[in-house]
């Protein structure tokens, strides 16, 4: 018997947090406020179920990050990670 993790990788946000910040955010990086992992935000484990995106610490389990759409309005929530980290464009 096998049991489904209830996640999926941090890949399949991607779309989300790039309508958001209008780049790739999967080789983002940040670090967690709360057992300070550092990965890649591709790394983390999403949660797509439920009326948001949320994005979790493959280490911990905490919450890095939210992100709720509604039709008029976005919130979005990060306070899980002690930095985000983008590749500059190149120039």
């Amino acid at each position: 018997m096998t049991t489904e993790p209830g996640f999926l990788d941090g890949n399949a946000a991607a779309g989300d947090l790039e309508s958001l910040f209008g780049a790739d955010m999967t080789m983002a990086s940040g670090r967690c406020q709360s057992c300070g992992l550092r990965m890649r935000l591709a790394e983390a484990h999403a949660y797509l179920g439920g009326p948001g995106t949320v994005l979790r610490c493959p280490g911990c389990d905490d919450v890095l990050l939210r992100m709720v759409r509604s039709p008029s309005h976005l919130w979005f929530d990060a306070s899980g990670l002690d930095y985000l980290r983008l590749p500059a464009p190149a120039v």
